[in-house]
């Protein structure tokens, strides 16, 4: 019997596992596999077969039983991820069911839990923006929370490094808030947008509007061609998944060279309960988890772990997984684990319409929109609030639904909707939350989920920065706008709670000292050595730009240092 268990403990053993499968768990497994480790890939969602899985992509909008929208009964189901645009009759079987697995709010938090393979991969916004030590710095010089253990010299080399594989299109601009990438060509800007940029730029010296830079290929490299991947076919239907690998994903850019090497083995359906710690080595020597569908447990084993489940669930399991040596949650030494949590903050801003030139138009559905950087508390600019943001938006010619409230009809009223109404273009901020300490997730124990898992409990809310900021991203949007010509302006604010930008940061922080954080520079846990954390749970600061390409090069460096440890024996 004792043979068959060491048996049985062989076949569950690994050198290295990954928990999530999303934009940092693929490139762990990406990077780990093809530096020829053994590993294992735990996803608690159910598995999405590139291409094929992605149902509702090809349909035409009649081919939908409710054109797109959810029902009754679905929002009922969902009574957390109805509140919001991202759940809807096409992405419905991407998401968790909210039933299986509530969560609890002292205040609104808004928390998108993918139920696939690839995670947000599938349906996120694709924004590609690199930090610059205006991100890295600022805590340091606001005297704010920690300071980052790392700097832009630290991480570029490995922005550069995922940017060659992800496909990141986009227009250099040479500035310093925010770095360059490594481009494919640029995406085409519509005229009321070049019209607009060229007023603005002139308008307002220092600010600049740019096309967005995005993870959608504009001319596919030869590697990229290679891996099965194809140009972006202006469609605009991303979120449903892509067929033609157009866009970075999980399942179109790292899951494949991770198979290919022989060495992946991805296990859906599995929910981590927590990590085993052994006292003596001081070390993590695998993980117990909960089949998502039997409802089973089990042990797998390995010399390193990878925590990529994303911001939220990797704090959670690292709270759930509890010894003598830590009562409150693995690496929490510091106390830090749970707090800081952070979000952008969006949904304000501006728009209107831009009169004439009805004789130009556009071709195809373009998948992005425009940005303007950062640039207020730059240089000389000072305001009553610190941080700052950015803008994305863009412009586009009406089409047949601006007249669906009218109470018209006849043969002139049908010819008109034949033909593309004004142009109109707007402006939404994206702002910067800071990472305060009261702002915190934490586990009910004494609420299960259907796996038996403590439940999340919220905390958190923007505050009096931040509301501060969105005056700005709100005057500021329709100043810019009128001031290059465009009329009828109106500005918006339809609020923002944390969790809506689906850009989770922080719970896990990144710092110097075990004392006040939870993580080192090289994203292991101080007080485990082979246990490491890279994706947003990690965060110190927020910055206003979007932040999966980060989580993307703090995962390649990683994976990196974790190999050459295991080679010096250090884990």
């Amino acid at each position: 019997m004792a043979n068959l268990n060491i048996d049985a403990q062989k076949e569950a053993t690994y050198d290295a596992i990954v928990i999530g499968s999303g934009v940092s768990g693929g490139w762990a497994a990406k990077e780990l596999t093809e530096k020829g480790l053994k590993v294992l890939m735990l996803e608690k969602g159910k598995n999405l077969e590139h291409v094929s899985g992605y149902t509702n992509a090809l349909k035409a909008p009649w081919e939908t039983e409710y054109n797109g929208r959810i029902t009754v009964k679905q929002k009922e189901s969902h009574p957390f991820l109805s509140r919001d645009y991202p759940y809807n009759e096409m992405t419905e079987n991407y998401w968790m069911n909210d039933s299986d697995s509530m969560y609890e709010e002292k205040k609104r938090f808004d928390w998108y839990r993918p139920n696939i393979v690839g995670g947000k991969s599938i349906m996120w916004g694709r924004q590609s923006y690199r930090w610059s030590d205006l991100d890295f710095e600022a805590n340091l010089k606001d005297g704010i929370a920690i300071d980052w253990p790392i700097r832009y010299k630290d991480i570029a080399p490995w922005y550069s490094y995922v940017e060659k594989h992800v496909g990141i299109s986009g227009e250099k601009l040479g500035l310093p808030q925010l770095p360059d990438s490594e481009f494919l060509p640029p995406m085409d800007m519509y005229f009321v947008e070049k019209e607009v940029r060229k007023r603005l730029e002139k308008n307002f010296p220092g600010r600049t509007m740019t096309i967005g830079r995005v993870a959608n290929l504009s001319n596919p490299s030869k590697i990229q061609l290679e891996g099965g991947r194809s140009p972006c076919q202006y469609r605009n239907r991303c979120s449903y998944g892509c067929p033609y690998g157009a866009y970075f994903s999980t399942q179109s850019s790292t899951l494949p060279p991770a198979m290919k090497t022989g060495l992946l083995t991805l296990r859906p359906d599995t929910n981590v309960r927590e990590i085993i710690y052994d006292p003596e080595t001081q070390r993590a020597t695998g993980v117990r988890i909960v089949d998502s569908v039997t409802l089973q447990e089990r042990e797998y084993f390995a010399k390193i772990v990878f925590v990529c489940a994303s911001t939220i669930s990797s704090t959670a399991i690292l709270m759930n997984s509890i010894s003598d040596r830590f009562p409150n949650g693995m690496g929490n030494d510091s106390g830090e684990l749970g707090h800081n949590l952070m979000d952008h903050h969006f949904r304000t801003g501006a728009s209107g319409v831009w009169e004439g030139d009805l004789d130009k138009y556009y071709f195809g559905r373009r998948a992005n929109g425009v940005y303007i950087p950062r640039y207020r508390n730059i240089g000389n600019d000072k305001r009553d609030y610190i941080r700052g943001f950015g803008y994305q938006g863009g412009g586009s010619r009406q089409g047949w639904k601006r007249n669906v409230a009218e109470l018209a009809f006849g043969a002139d009223f049908k010819e008109e909707l034949t033909s593309p109404g004004e142009w109109t273009i707007g402006f939404g901020g994206f702002g910067e939350t800071l990472p305060y300490h009261e702002n915190k997730m934490y586990l009910n124990r004494e609420k299960l989920d259907k796996w038996g898992i403590p439940v999340v409990v919220f905390d958190a809310e923007i505050k009096e920065n931040e509301k501060k900021m969105r005056e700005d991203m709100r005057n500021d949007a329709a100043e810019m706008l009128e001031r290059s010509g465009v009329k009828n302006v109106r500005t918006n604010d339809r609020g923002s709670y944390l969790g809506m930008a689906i850009h989770e940061m922080g719970t896990a922080r990144m710092g110097r000292d075990p004392k006040t954080s939870v993580v080192n520079a090289n994203n292991q846990l101080h007080a485990v050595k082979n246990v490491f954390m890279t994706d947003g749970a990690v965060m110190t600061s927020a910055s206003c730009v979007n932040p999966s390409l980060t989580f993307m090069a703090l995962t390649a460096r990683a994976a990196d240092f974790a190999v050459k440890e295991l080679k010096k024996k250090n884990l």
